[in-house]
């Protein structure tokens, strides 16, 4: 459910710059976005369009080299390492084309570690674990490692990982291009039912078919946003 009235990001200017010898490579030229709360948005755009910098800056893994982005109603232009830190494991999830699932660790032990490192206790992360894969369909596959899902359970794996912490934004990048159609189409399906609870989504892609059943698309060229 967008609600039109309450902004997720607004994104002011945004620039980011690479020095590469006595180049500056500019990956984000003078982004202007609005995000609104459990919106989901698509970005859109060939390699190298800047989808996964704007992500990264969206996500407080990177900080723009200019520009303002305010995260609900905090300015998160000029957050310290550490009060950006805190505010990304509150507030954000995150969901990657690569799963970056612990091959060692069961299903439940990998959505279990998001919750430990914000030290939450053993009874609870556990409980919370367990109802977020049945809730997923993966009910029946607790025990087992990555090596033993397909690819679209490793991917739901993500996604339960991803909403441990119980966060208001999930971020995306490229999420379905490791699966096939099937497998995409029901990991996005997934994504748009979390607007459902008032979760806004971006998601990263280059498949126009998964963009569609996002609110928008936002398409990124060299950088900059041609439409929105």
């Amino acid at each position: 459910m967008v609600l039109m009235n309450n902004k997720a990001y607004i994104l002011e200017g945004i620039w980011k710059a690479y020095r590469s010898g006595d180049s500056v490579l500019y990956a984000l030229k003078n982004v202007n976005l609005v995000v609104y709360r459990g919106e989901f948005v698509s970005i859109m755009g060939p390699s190298g369009s800047g989808k996964s910098t704007l992500l990264s800056i969206m996500g407080l893994l990177t900080k723009p080299t200019r520009g303002r982005m305010k995260l609900f109603s905090y300015d998160a232009s000029d957050l310290s390492d550490r009060k950006a830190t805190e505010l990304r494991r509150k507030t954000i999830g995150f969901i990657f084309q690569t799963f970056n699932l612990i091959p060692w660790l069961t299903a439940l032990e990998n959505v279990e570690i998001a919750m430990a490192i914000g030290g939450c206790d053993l009874t609870k992360r556990r409980e919370r674990a367990r109802e977020l894969l049945v809730t997923l369909g993966l009910g029946e596959r607790l025990d087992h490692r990555p090596t033993q899902l397909s690819g679209g359970e490793q991917q739901r794996v993500a996604i339960a990982r991803a909403l441990a912490n119980d966060p208001e934004i999930i971020l995306a990048d490229e999420p379905t291009g490791n699966l096939s159609t099937t497998q995409g189409e029901m990991i996005v399906d997934i994504l748009r039912s979390l607007t459902d609870q008032n979760r806004t989504v971006v998601m990263a892609t280059h498949d126009p078919r998964m963009a569609e059943k996002s609110d928008r698309i936002v398409r990124l060229r060299d950088g900059a946003v041609a439409s929105s």
